[in-house]
């Protein structure tokens, strides 16, 4: 889906548009002064109603800006990170981070979707139900800083990075919600045969029963609104920075380093990190045909790829031809690595 610039973030009038860097930095976020409407964001919104919609649910959730993306417990609404709404704090965020999450319709619709099951908790206080919690857990479980996924495990679905469903009983309902509400998702045939499948039945279900309904909980509040966080944007990084610090593993550097070439020495070549984002289709494709796994996990390890190579400043060092094969077999290995020991440990 394509944007006009005008449409992806109506007005740009804003008196930091161009400041230096640095300056920016000490703005306050409360005083940003962005508004999501007339945004790209703003659409996806209306395509998310629209998504309920046929979906015959009542409930639309509001939705606010924040500093990150969230549904606070008790408020059946979506928080969105206000670096969204405005280009020059997108650069900034993929400076910063390395990455923009939710920047793209795409990633935008996949959060989106996965806040509003948290949204349709809350809203009828599902988490309380014996069923819920038979094919989720109890959502009283207390959340974890960290957890470790088991990326072959067929007992939750496939939809944010990181095997999100698996972080906490809270998240895999949100997440198998999310897979649910997408369009065209085609989820019967997909997890057919995945002990998976039964919480999307279930969830197929409890929305007949529920969907149509006015919620009990019916409350507007906006915790964290951007309007009241007084923090600046460089007390914004450094939190974040810091707690994300290990989301990225460097137990690829060694085999990126073999395969790219230092800045020092490749100046006038491509960043790896584009060559990767420019192919990263086509490798996809030929990594899940030679391995017989989904997507999914082929595109996690390519982010964090990517990832470390904007961090190593590493470029390209060979044609892209023969790149494109070296990074395919690089990225093979890497898959059934990561399959049958593991991905490490991720933040929550």
């Amino acid at each position: 889906m394509r944007y006009s610039r005008r449409r992806r973030f109506g007005q740009t009038d804003v008196p930091w548009e161009k400041w230096p860097r640095e300056r920016l930095m000490g703005l306050r976020l409360c005083d940003l002064g962005v508004k999501m409407a007339g945004t790209w964001v703003e659409t996806c919104i209306e395509r998310l109603y629209a998504e309920l919609q046929a979906k015959g649910i009542r409930l639309r959730p509001h939705v606010w800006l924040s500093e990150e993306w969230l549904s606070p417990g008790g408020v059946p609404g979506v928080a969105v990170p206000f670096y969204l709404v405005h280009p020059r704090l997108i650069r900034l965020e993929r400076r910063m981070m390395l990455e923009v999450e939710g920047g793209t319709p795409e990633e935008c619709m996949k959060l989106l979707r996965h806040e509003t099951g948290h949204a349709i908790e809350h809203a009828f206080n599902v988490h309380r139900k014996r069923l819920w919690r038979e094919h989720f857990g109890r959502a009283s479980e207390p959340y974890p800083d960290y957890y470790r996924p088991n990326p072959a495990s067929r007992r939750f679905v496939h939809h944010l990075d990181g095997w999100y469903a698996q972080s906490h009983p809270e998240e895999d309902f949100a997440e198998t919600f999310a897979v649910w509400l997408q369009p065209r998702s085609g989820w019967r045939r997909r997890y057919a045969g995945w002990p998976a499948l039964k919480k999307l039945k279930y969830v197929d279900q409890l929305m007949k029963e529920i969907g149509g309904r006015r919620s009990p909980v019916r409350s507007r509040a906006t915790p964290y609104a951007l309007g009241r966080l007084r923090k600046t944007l460089r007390q914004y990084y450094e939190e974040k920075r810091e707690w994300y610090g290990v989301a990225y593993s460097t137990a690829y550097d060694p085999h990126l380093r073999r395969l790219f070439s230092p800045a020092s020495e490749g100046r006038g070549r491509g960043t790896a990190a584009a060559f990767i984002r420019r192919n990263r289709r086509e490798l996809r494709r030929l990594v899940c045909e030679a391995t017989g796994e989904y997507q999914f996990t082929v595109d996690h390890i390519l982010k964090e790829m990517t990832a470390r190579c904007q961090e190593l400043g590493l470029r390209a060092k060979k044609p892209e031809r023969d790149l494109k094969l070296d990074m395919a077999v690089l990225l093979t290995v890497q898959t059934m690595r990561c399959l049958y020991r593991g991905s490490g440990w991720h933040a929550v």
